[in-house]
């Protein structure tokens, strides 16, 4: 029988509502526990939406963190289609929009991030797509057809990856990127020029350093971008992929240190008592990196929760794990393990067969790994880990011979 008492709730509907939800209970909380989704869908995975969903290669049921009779058992109350207006912290009440109020002993903010929508002439138009729910997922399936003219404002991953449904498609496609390639400022010039050629070898058009001036359209629908430089390319549909914003508002109104997301300590407890963050939305201190970090990846989305939920349950746990994310694009799967800031490097080693896009590149500063990047290269993610968190000093002959294993490499 459970306790009556000590309510634990998670705002926010997503994987890391999910597995917060899953490990609490496993964890031994056994009063109620609630979660508030503001879509009308239990907890699910976002990958697959850019990905095998998109793509049409995977079920929807498989894209849901647990089957519907799981939170019946685990007597874990959803409440679906419901927005959480605000909360007091003081009062640990959680206002609803229908009128209901929640009471609170503990609270979990996963409350996720939101797509960066254009603000440009046109930007209201028909067939002008996001992607962040099942819902946009759907609509950009229906959109991606033979022959159809899709035009992606954005080459960050978003873009890419439904660059490459598009074109898996059929779809005659065309990239749109502010800066002079995809993926600069994330990967670097040598990784990010892997992406750009991927993506020119499907007959993808990048067209680099553009900027959108409007989106025509005809009767409602848009029909084509404008570019300040005169250029007009005609559109069946636009794909916007310029980024997404940590969802703050709850936390910034209740009061709560919020700079770039949720501010959290290793713990994933806020600035006030009792309430806890993670996932997109946290803004957490790493203990390796010293410093706090928002990280836009499942990764976090599917390892914070336990953290946040033993911390919720008065046990000590610190959330140090390396940031990791991957994609998967045509022939082409990527893992990426670490953190390299943008210019924090001083070169990238490359082991394996770069042409063949069946690599391992290395980021590093000195003689340490700082991340490791893996392409249709596989079962390496925990060396790769290991020659992180180790520190050692590597030698780039060693680091680039494929014949060395990696947990050799090291002096």
């Amino acid at each position: 029988m459970r306790n009556p008492v000590n309510t634990f709730v998670i705002v926010g509907g997503g994987l890391a509502a999910g597995k917060a939800a899953e490990a609490l209970r496993e964890n031994g909380h056994d009063g109620p526990l609630v979660i508030i989704g503001d879509e009308n869908e239990k907890p699910y995975i976002r990958p697959p939406l850019s990905k095998g969903y998109l793509l049409g290669k995977e079920e929807r049921d498989s894209i849901f963190v647990h089957p519907d009779d799981w939170y019946r058992e685990h007597e874990v109350d959803l409440l679906l289609d419901t927005r959480a207006r605000a909360f007091d912290w003081r009062a640990r009440t959680v206002d609803l929009e229908d009128g209901r109020q929640i009471p609170y002993d503990k609270l979990l903010l996963a409350t996720g991030s939101s797509p960066r929508r254009l603000t440009i002439p046109g930007a209201e138009l028909d067939n002008v797509l996001y992607l962040r729910r099942v819902g946009d997922s759907e609509r950009l399936k229906s959109a991606f057809t033979a022959g159809a003219k899709i035009v992606v404002i954005g080459g960050g991953w978003i873009g890419l990856e439904t660059a490459a449904a598009a074109r898996t498609a059929g779809g005659d496609v065309t990239v749109l990127e502010h800066g002079e390639l995809p993926l600069l400022k994330v990967l670097g010039r040598e990784a990010a020029e892997v992406f750009a050629e991927l993506h020119t070898d499907h007959g993808v058009q990048l067209l680099p350093n553009v900027q959108v001036e409007s989106l025509t359209g005809t009767a409602g629908r848009v029909d084509g971008v404008r570019l300040a430089d005169g250029r007009h390319l005609a559109a069946d549909a636009v794909v916007v992929g310029i980024g997404i914003t940590p969802n703050v508002q709850l936390a910034q109104e209740a009061g709560l240190d919020v700079r770039n997301g949720i501010v959290t300590d290793a713990h994933l407890r806020t600035s006030v008592a009792d309430v806890y963050a993670a996932g997109d939305v946290a803004n957490a201190f790493h203990p390796r990196f010293d410093r706090h970090l928002r990280v836009e990846h499942w990764a976090n989305a599917l390892n914070q929760p336990r953290v946040a939920a033993l911390s919720m349950l008065g046990k000590d746990a610190v959330y140090d794990r390396l940031p990791y994310f991957y994609t998967d694009q045509y022939d082409l799967g990527m893992e990426y393990t670490g953190y390299v800031e943008p210019g924090g490097y001083d070169r990238v080693v490359f082991r394996g067969d770069v042409g063949k896009r069946e690599f391992i590149a290395f980021w590093m500063a000195g003689n340490r790994v700082l991340a490791g990047m893996n392409v249709n290269v596989w079962d390496v993610v925990d060396p790769i880990r290991d020659l992180i968190t180790s520190d050692s000093d590597v030698d780039d002959p060693r680091l680039a011979d494929p014949d060395v294993p990696l947990d050799r490499v090291a002096r």
